[in-house]
């Protein structure tokens, strides 16, 4: 209840920091589901089709993915900061935090198992347990960011 009355009373000077948060958070959900995509159908593919869809994949996670979830969580520190200041942190906001934090070296493990897919699909081979692995990560990053956005908007324990 409380999460509603607040949204009703914010002040404007909070909606700019707020959209940022919300745009950067669209964007990464996107991107990744488009690298998921991309690294689903990369799976029985061979040769220059993999290679293509691997090559995406990997470009899309360092061109698309990074810089939303660097926006998405910059604009989050400093909504938060606008809005809770001191207080102390809800329910919601230590989800959101959570799987921020805890995405970040997940990320980075992506990109890297998807460079790793990247070269040997450029090889002529098929996707590899590195490229299924990477495949495998993002897909758990997309459910954790699907439950972080469930909570930003439901706002349980508010």
């Amino acid at each position: 209840m409380m999460g509603g009355l607040l949204g009703a009373v914010r002040p404007g000077a909070w909606e700019f920091p707020l959209f940022l948060h919300v745009l950067g958070a669209m964007l990464l959900v996107g991107a990744l589901v488009t690298v998921l995509s991309a690294l689903v159908l990369s799976w029985r593919r061979e040769g220059a089709d993999a290679a293509l869809l691997t090559r995406f994949a990997f470009r899309s996670l360092l061109l698309a993915v990074l810089p939303s979830f660097v926006l998405m969580r910059v604009a989050a520190q400093w909504t938060f900061s606008r809005e809770f200041g001191e207080a102390a942190n809800p329910d919601w906001v230590d989800i959101g935090y959570l799987t921020a934090d805890l995405g970040v070296p997940v990320l980075v493990l992506a990109a890297i198992l998807a460079g790793l897919a990247m070269r040997g699909t450029r090889r002529g081979d098929t996707l590899g347990l590195t490229g299924r692995v990477a495949t495998v990560i993002v897909a758990l990053l997309v459910a954790a960011y699907l439950v972080a956005m469930w909570a930003m908007t439901t706002k349980p324990g508010a």
